[in-house]
């Protein structure tokens, strides 16, 4: 009797409640998470888990940190898109083993056209990033002119007053950007940086990880999975 009633109370902690609503947290915002609900993650997070009978939503934190630590410590179900080998650093964290996108780190420019094959070829030229980025830190040669800002806001508005030949930043973010501004830049290829993007549950979601991975190459077989990124991603299914 004990042994039985220990099985179920296991079963009860593992297993999301009925009703209950997993949180996938994430620090990106548009089009990616949006107030509409309407963007990338806030369609594809809910289809995929739908699809193995589990309610999920993507929640927005401001402070990316913030979103790693409340996953990790279970305060959140997971992440709902980051990088490869993120379980290294937050041990708490299972990777779902299909990717829900490439990440595509890319130059933008108003006047310009290169071709952008590397790092090497941007030492001739003024250069706009985000401080903090450490891709582009870690990428950019010794010597390339450069001017960091705080946020989008200020790295676009350096773009078109001409403050800078070029300004590097997140392909699907920065097209949400351009078509919201109405600004008139051109996306540089290709893309200095592409990197896979994974969801992550907690731990104590680990028999879910298999499912949801199942569930989310299903999607991309079935079509589902690029109708929504065609829907919530400008430009996408373009070189």
């Amino acid at each position: 009797m004990r042994a039985g009633f220990l099985l179920l109370s296991l079963l009860a902690i593992a297993l999301p409640s009925h009703g209950q609503v997993l949180r996938l947290n994430s620090g990106v915002g548009a089009p990616y998470l949006q107030e509409d609900r309407m963007g990338f993650l806030d369609l594809l997070i809910p289809e995929v888990f739908r699809r193995i009978g589990v309610k999920a939503e993507s929640v927005r934190y401001e402070a990316t940190e913030r979103a790693m630590i409340n996953a990790d410590k279970g305060v959140d179900d997971g992440v709902a898109m980051r990088i490869r080998g993120l379980e290294k650093t937050y041990p708490n964290l299972v990777r779902v083993d299909e990717k829900v996108i490439d990440n595509e780190f890319i130059a933008y420019a108003t006047r310009l056209q290169i071709a952008t094959t590397g790092f090497d070829v941007l030492k001739a030229y003024q250069v706009g990033y985000i401080n903090g980025w450490k891709v582009f830190e870690s990428g950019l040669l010794p010597g390339t002119p450069v001017t960091k800002v705080q946020g989008a806001e200020q790295l676009f508005t350096l773009l078109t007053s001409d403050r800078t030949d070029l300004i590097l930043f997140e392909r699907w973010q920065g097209n949400h950007i351009l078509r919201e501004r109405g600004i008139k830049a051109r996306m540089l290829r290709p893309p200095l940086v592409t990197t896979e993007m994974f969801m992550y549950l907690h731990v104590k979601h680990a028999h879910l990880v298999e499912p949801a991975a199942r569930a989310l190459r299903e999607m991309k077989a079935d079509g589902s999975y690029q109708r929504i990124a065609a829907r919530s991603l400008p430009g996408y299914g373009r070189p």
